[in-house]
């Protein structure tokens, strides 16, 4: 990836979401530019002109800690923006290289026998590519619709999420799913930028989906932690789970990803029934298991 155009695309993008009066700065008349003019970023982070005019041109190499800070407050930047530009300085500051293939890390046996040891909850293991390397039994009765063609891994969640026609009815949130997986995706994508395969699956998207391409452009950044996602599962209908996910120490790129809900409710009573249906349909002979359209 170009990190000169990533730099630029991205400060440019925050500069014109800021307006002077939420910068505390005086607005006199029609503005030939939206957000903050160039000299007023400066001005706000205590730089010259022209040194934060080449900044923005996507010159980052060299510039301090103490700059990018000033710069990420000027541009009222969030602490998930604030270390994407770290990492956007970080990667400016290394020689340029081609992309390169990067081995697919391992998820090593002691975390395989931690996965499936988690019977009553929904649980995976991904890489910076999104690629789903291991799930335990649940999370494959979960996802069954991304791996109805097959479960063999890796299944690349991205590609699902844009490319499958059936996930659209498997996110009933479809649009805050898909436009959070792109700004997560940009953020590994600023931390591994010399990675082939990532390289290859962001140009395949860009080429293949609209409201990807589309919200690539918007350089918005995001980070997978906690929360609630909503499934609609072919067979046991409406699931609200709440997410978490915990970075694996000792292995960078490898994210594990769990899914609950709270006894009792009709979530709760879903993952149970979900639980089972998995069970019946594994021990089902292949010729009658229920089948995922």
């Amino acid at each position: 990836m170009d990190n000169r155009s990533e730099v630029r695309a991205f400060l440019t993008s925050r500069r014109a979401k800021v307006s002077p009066q939420q910068a505390g700065l005086p607005s006199h008349g029609r503005r030939r530019v939206e957000g903050l003019r160039r000299g007023e970023v400066a001005a706000l982070a205590g730089v010259s002109v022209e040194y934060y005019t080449r900044l923005e041109r996507g010159n980052l190499a060299g510039a301090s800690d103490s700059v990018l800070d000033a710069i990420a407050r000027a541009l009222r930047l969030d602490e998930v923006e604030a270390a994407h530009l770290h990492h956007l300085a970080r990667a400016a500051a290394t020689p340029a290289v081609r992309a390169r293939r990067v081995k697919t890390p391992e998820v090593r046996v002691p975390v395989r026998r931690v996965l499936e040891s988690m019977n009553g909850v929904p649980a995976l293991v991904r890489d910076h590519r999104f690629d789903i390397l291991a799930a335990n039994p649940l999370a494959m009765a979960l996802y069954s619709p991304m791996f109805a063609a097959g479960e063999v891994l890796p299944v690349n969640s991205m590609r699902f999420t844009f490319l499958n026609p059936h996930a659209q009815a498997f996110y009933p949130d479809w649009a805050q799913v898909a436009r959070s997986a792109v700004a997560a995706l940009r953020i590994a994508a600023a931390r591994n930028p010399h990675d082939e395969h990532l390289v290859s699956l962001i140009g395949e998207l860009s080429m293949r989906s609209d409201p990807f391409r589309t919200w690539w452009a918007a350089q918005d950044v995001y980070v997978h932690q906690h929360g609630t996602k909503r499934f609609h599962h072919p067979a046991v209908g409406d699931l609200d789970l709440d997410y978490e996910a915990f970075e694996l120490p000792g292995d960078t790129l490898l994210t594990l990803l769990t899914y609950s809900a709270e006894a009792g409710t009709s979530s709760g009573d879903g993952l149970q029934l979900l639980a089972a249906w998995a069970t019946s349909s594994a021990d089902a002979p292949a010729q009658a298991r229920p089948i995922i359209e």
